[in-house]
């Protein structure tokens, strides 16, 4: 592809996001209805992406500024946005623009007067910039900023980890081998990794290298899985004979996670809301070698059958909807979709979601509830609800469940894990494990 056109594919689908569009999903897409388009291309457009999604609020603030928009006037176009970060980062000139901007096919279309003003104005200009508001410049939602200062006690090294690129972990499948061979595994196919500091099962890979050409992928050794998620999983505490529930399991991360503890043994099911989600986990439950795992969706058609399951698991994960506030660095565009409102509608659907699940837990069983957002009103705000409403369910302190499942530094300290990328070198994450009691006599 020629530079123009690399910009035009960037353009095209920074005005798919803005109208709905979710990043990740949008470039898949994209590429994969242009198959044409190489691997190096791929991945030019893709960077380009998703560095002007991390500059967003910076790049609208200049934009807004030097074209006068008033603070309520729509989001600037994605040409703009574009524009200015050819500008503001890669210092451009007119006549580069001119010689990208000019309308040939597969090209940007020429520029407008108002875009040709931009980027005079701009010119010399630097992308950070001292009268930006403190929201701008951390790159977080203005409703959000005032919350997130408050969770991090003024901490700004917290608020910027939200924006910086996350790494790729993957989780070795102990169903196959243990980490030490993975790693080895991995290295032969031409990686370079190192084991990730908290979960024992966690390897951290060094770049973006194409995991689906791996033998080591193809074969169920490893899986994608951020470090935090692994550890959700390991606090869930499944042993093998045992009846467990991953009561929100969308594509089956935490299902594969859950089947490798049980070492395929007991009964594991995986429901959710959505079948089609659940088809997904097919192949990769049968690449991992599950074969204890049953899929069940959370529809109509099978309230019955939720209903007779009533007290008979051993343990119920919840990995509730949430805001994904804990995955802002790896979903840049998400945290501009998302408002107060939005957060109020999800506390009511997870208080909704832990009540129904903790049906299913036996006495003595445990209740495992998470979330890959850093927000109080999602986590421990929906647990101190839940425990007013439930008082047959308390606390088991998660640091007890790390001595004895772990066995390592427990990198938090008190009854829930609450993780941070800033602090962890994980995504954000939140879990509370919570045992149901025995009952007691009244007479």
């Amino acid at each position: 592809m020629k530079p123009g056109a690399r910009l035009q594919a960037v353009a095209e689908l920074l005005e798919d996001i803005a109208s709905g569009g979710v990043a990740d999903a949008a470039a898949s897409r994209y590429f994969r209805e242009r198959r044409y388009i190489g691997s190096k291309d791929r991945s030019s457009v893709a960077e380009r992406l998703f560095a002007i999604l991390r500059r967003r609020a910076r790049l609208d603030w200049w934009v807004n500024r030097i074209l006068e928009r008033s603070p309520d006037s729509p989001p600037p176009a994605a040409r703009h946005r574009l524009i200015a970060d050819l500008i503001l980062v890669d210092n451009w000139g007119m006549q580069k623009f001119l010689d990208s901007f000019d309308g040939e096919k597969h090209h940007p279309a020429p520029l407008s007067r108002a875009e040709k003003t931009l980027i005079e104005k701009l010119a010399d200009q630097p992308l950070d910039h001292p009268e930006m508001p403190r929201w701008v410049r951390f790159e977080v939602p203005e409703w959000a900023e005032g919350k997130l200062t408050e969770l991090f006690e003024n901490d700004d090294a917290e608020l910027a980890a939200l924006n910086e690129n996350a790494p790729l972990d993957l989780r070795t499948n102990r169903l196959k081998c243990d980490r030490d061979a993975a790693m080895e595994a991995l290295k032969e196919q031409g990686l370079t990794v190192e084991a990730a500091p908290w979960s024992p099962l966690a390897i951290r890979v060094e770049g973006r290298p194409a995991l689906g050409n791996l033998p080591a992928f193809h074969e169920g050794i490893v899986e994608v899985q951020d470090e935090g998620s692994q550890l959700v999983a390991l606090l869930a505490d499944a042993k093998p004979g045992q009846w467990v529930m991953d009561y929100c399991a969308g594509a089956g991360g935490k299902t594969l996670a859950l089947a490798a503890e049980m070492e395929n043994k007991g009964r594991l099911v995986a429901s959710d809301i959505s079948a089609k989600r659940l088809m997904r986990a097919v192949e990769r439950l049968r690449r991992a070698g599950v074969h204890n795992a049953e899929r069940r969706p959370l529809d109509g058609e099978h309230a019955q059958w939720f209903k007779r399951q009533a007290g008979k698991f051993d343990r119920v994960v919840v990995d509730a909807p949430c805001s994904g506030t804990g995955t802002w660095r790896r979903n840049p565009d998400m945290k501009w979709k998302i408002g107060p409102e939005d957060i109020a509608e999800l506390q009511v659907k997870q208080r909704e979601i832990i009540a129904a699940a903790s049906k299913l837990v036996k006495t003595g069983g445990r209740l495992v509830y998470a979330t890959c957002s850093i927000l109080p009103e999602e986590n421990e705000q929906t647990i101190a609800g839940f425990l007013a409403d439930h008082p047959d369910f308390q606390v088991v302190p998660v640091t007890k469940i790390w001595a004895e499942r772990i066995g390592t530094e427990c990198p938090v300290e008190g009854d829930f894990l609450r993780l941070s990328p800033k602090k962890h070198g994980t995504d954000g994450f939140f879990t509370a494990v919570l045992e149901k009691k025995p009952q007691t006599s009244t007479t």
